[in-house]
């Protein structure tokens, strides 16, 4: 079963990544910024879901 880290890491990824290509395709810088912190804190959220779920095994 994945960890609940993991799961909501991949959503905040996937939404980073949407808000990042709309700030791109707009122009919106702010939103593309927006999009890449969401991204990247995505990223380390699923790390540390990968990391607890290594310990359980």
């Amino acid at each position: 079963m994945a960890d609940h880290d993991r799961v909501e890491g991949s959503a905040k990824q996937a939404e980073g990544k949407m808000k990042e290509g709309v700030g791109k395709m707009t122009g919106d810088q702010k939103l593309e910024a927006e999009g890449k912190a969401k991204h990247a804190e995505g990223k380390v959220q699923n790390a540390v879901g990968g990391m607890k779920d290594s310990l359980k095994d």
